[in-house]
Order: C-alpha cells, then structure tokens, then sequence
C-alpha cells in the first residue's frame, strides 16, 4: 500500500488524515486481502456458539495499532461476500469514516445520538456495494455520555432490525471508557495490536475489561508492519494468541 506515516507524538496520524487503506477493493486478490477474508471466516467460527453474531465491536489497546484499517476491510469483506453491512464510525474524538468512504462528517453518530436527526436518514451509502456507512459526525464534547445513552442502545437495535452485519470501529479499551459503555450492546469483540509497539500490560488490562464487561472475544489480530507496508496479519483466540507482542 505504500503510504508512509505523519507522527504526531506518539500517534500514527496518517489513518485519521487520508482514510484507511482499503486495500480488498484496489487489490482483491492481493495476499493481505486474502487474509482479511479468512480473518471474517475466523470470526465467524469464534461466534459460532453465540446466539447471534450481528454487532461486532472492534477496538485496541493503545491508539494507532491499526483497528480502523482492519475493521473497515474486514467490513468490505463481508459486504463483498454478499451481507448488508453497516460500518459505525463510533470513535468520534479520532474519527476516519469520512476520509475513509469519501463521504460528508457533517451528520454522523453525534447528531443522532444529540438530537432528532434518524438514523435512516443520516447513514450513507458507498462505493462498495452493499456497504453502508454511518460516520462519526462532529466531536461532541461528551462522547462516553452519548454512547452510554438510552438513544446508542435504540440506535443499536435500530441496526440490528436494518442489517446483516454492524461493525462498530470504538475508540482503544484503555485510553478512555467510550467502548466500554458499549459493551453490553455487542455481540463479541475483536481486539487488534501491532508487533513491536503495543505493551503486553496494555493488552492484559484490555482482556480483562472485556471480560469484565462478559463480553466474547472474537479474537485477537496481530498486526505486523514496517514503516511502509502492511506486510500481514495473524490471528488467534483469547489472550494466549497474542504471541509474539513486544513486552516494554
């Protein structure tokens, strides 16, 4: 894929200001794109014991581990298999939708969820058939507040009424307590980390809020880079599948 990273601080900054890399619609056939589809048959046979698997939660334990570009290819993955899939931008201090799908962030999660505005008339549509988007909208000043609202959990069903698929892209477990307000709406999580950056207490902490939270982990995608490519992914269950993460 090619694009180098803009550092701000600490912060991978090159997702939130030129969109994730959607590499399943430029290259279907590449090998990363390939894994991202096993990567949804995975997830699909972790909630296979669930009830339902409808609302898929993905989210990291520290910012720029890379949980935006795996939630929106895998999101395109299921759309290209045939689902009719919403893709929620609920990260909305950091949001990427907009850049993402080329698409307005002037009414998105916020506005919904802060005023009268409906949901059907706010989500919207793609270039990928059969993928919807519902951005994050204008950063409010009380996120945690608005996704731990009456209004998020009629929204969610909402979706779950209107769509096969909802993956929720949340804000890192441990920076602030956005997703974990959502963890009762989910159906399972996945959580994502990168080789070399993301701190072994940082995932620790994270396995245990969602186990607090009983929510079921979907599985873990170890996300493995250098400065310029996306060289690949691997995936395991539970917390003995994060081998290989760089303890610091």
């Amino acid at each position: 894929m090619g694009l180098f990273r803009k550092k701000d601080g600490n912060k991978d900054t090159r997702t939130q200001d030129k969109g994730a890399s959607l590499v399943t619609v430029v290259e279907p056939k590449n090998v990363i794109s390939e894994q991202f589809r096993t990567l949804r048959t995975n997830i699909e046979f972790a909630g296979a014991s669930l009830e339902t698997l409808q609302v898929v939660m993905f989210t990291s334990a520290e910012i720029s581990d890379g949980k935006t570009t795996v939630s929106t290819n895998t999101a395109v993955t299921w759309a290209q298999a045939g689902k009719n899939v919403l893709y929620v931008d609920a990260d909305m201090r950091r949001s990427t939708a907009q850049s993402t799908f080329k698409v307005s962030n002037g009414h998105g999660l916020s506005t919904i969820l802060s005023s009268a505005e409906q949901p059907k008339d706010v989500v919207q549509t793609t270039f990928v058939k059969n993928l919807e988007v519902l951005t994050a909208g204008p950063t409010p000043p009380n996120p945690a507040e608005l996704l731990n609202s009456k209004r998020m959990a009629s929204l969610i069903e909402w979706m779950r009424n209107n769509y096969d698929i909802v993956v929720l892209d949340v804000p890192p477990i441990m920076a602030v307590s956005d997703a974990q307000v959502l963890l009762p709406l989910i159906d399972g999580a996945v959580l994502v980390t990168m080789m070399g950056k993301t701190m072994k207490a940082s995932i620790k902490r994270t396995v245990e809020t969602l186990r607090l939270g009983e929510t079921k982990i979907l599985g873990v995608v170890e996300r493995i880079k250098n400065d310029k490519d996306d060289i690949g992914y691997g995936y395991g269950y539970g917390y003995d599948g994060y081998v290989g993460t760089k303890d610091k």
